[in-house]
């Protein structure tokens, strides 16, 4: 195929534990890989305290003590939705992982940048080698629908750039979204679409964690528990992490229900976004396939 999955990686956890994620100078990648400086290293921090956390950002604030416990949370994404498509762009380097099937993907990471108006998305693939150099790019209202995209090594030289819709069966091989679905905009999207449906229902458990990081960043987490496999639930375990000066969403995590009874829940999907900065002020060049910098051909 041309094109493989971006993705990042996640840890398995206690269902209550108090999650802190840390960067560590040593931190661990896959054999024969280097990821990028800065990347994280995921742990839980020792804690069984359950009292109720202090909630931050404020939007996280508790409601009626009989309205769903997911409410808090959803006040939040619908006011951060709107406050995030006031941004005009960002990059940032993302950290993403999948599971496809029954086959969980590495960790890839991914230099990104990204225009709301119109909606503009460019990636530069960083790590692991496999995917290294690979780029892409999809403009709204572009190209026909379609999205540029390159391989590397041998796959570049034979095919060079080519134009694939977006949800097609070569550009969806390894993916769980299509391109356009990429950021934190439809991150909160989905959040709100999620949440808004688990509020019809019960058995669901959730927890506010004030202090949690990723690398230096303080962030909120939220964390949602559906004890029972339901066909309305599309997971067992969910964490979102919001960034506390920010205040938009920068690492989602989901997990299955464990296959055998004591066992550990399965990473589903995981998206973290470091190292990112707001209203850059791109421009159209930073969205062009023939910027100099680039390898489009």
């Amino acid at each position: 195929m041309l094109l493989q999955g971006w993705n990042s990686r996640g840890c398995m956890t206690a269902f209550f534990a108090y999650i802190t994620l840390v960067s560590t100078a040593g931190a661990q990648a896959p054999a024969g890989q280097t990821p990028p400086a800065g990347g994280p290293d995921y742990r839980v921090a020792g804690r069984t305290d359950t009292s109720a956390p202090n909630i931050n950002p404020s939007q996280m604030r508790p409601g009626d003590p009989n309205e769903h416990p997911l409410m808090p949370a959803l006040r939040w994404a619908r006011e951060g939705h709107a406050s995030i498509e006031r941004i005009q762009d960002y990059t940032a380097t993302l950290i993403k992982r999948e599971r496809i099937g029954n086959t969980l993907g590495e960790d890839q990471y991914v230099a990104l940048k990204v225009r709301h108006k119109p909606f503009s998305v460019y990636l530069n693939f960083l790590a692991p080698a496999a995917v290294k150099g690979q780029e892409c790019m999809y403009i709204e209202g572009a190209n026909g629908g379609k999205m540029w995209a390159h391989g590397n090594g041998i796959r570049e030289k034979m095919f060079g750039t080519v134009s694939l819709f977006p949800d097609g069966n070569v550009a969806m091989q390894g993916q769980r979204y299509p391109l356009p679905q990429i950021g934190i905009l439809n991150l909160t999207k989905r959040l709100i679409e999620v949440a808004g449906e688990d509020v019809k229902y019960g058995e669901c458990e959730v927890k506010y964690f004030k202090g949690a990081k990723i690398n230096d960043r303080v962030c909120t987490c939220t964390q949602v528990v559906h004890p029972i496999p339901r066909k309305n639930f599309l997971f067992h375990v969910a964490r979102i992490f919001v960034d506390d000066n920010l205040n938009i969403p920068v690492r989602y995590e989901a997990y299955d229900w464990p296959k055998a009874t004591g066992g550990e829940p399965e990473l589903i999907e995981a998206y973290t976004y470091l190292n990112m900065k707001i209203n850059v002020g791109l421009t159209d060049a930073d969205f062009d396939i023939h910027n100099p910098a680039y390898r489009f051909r």
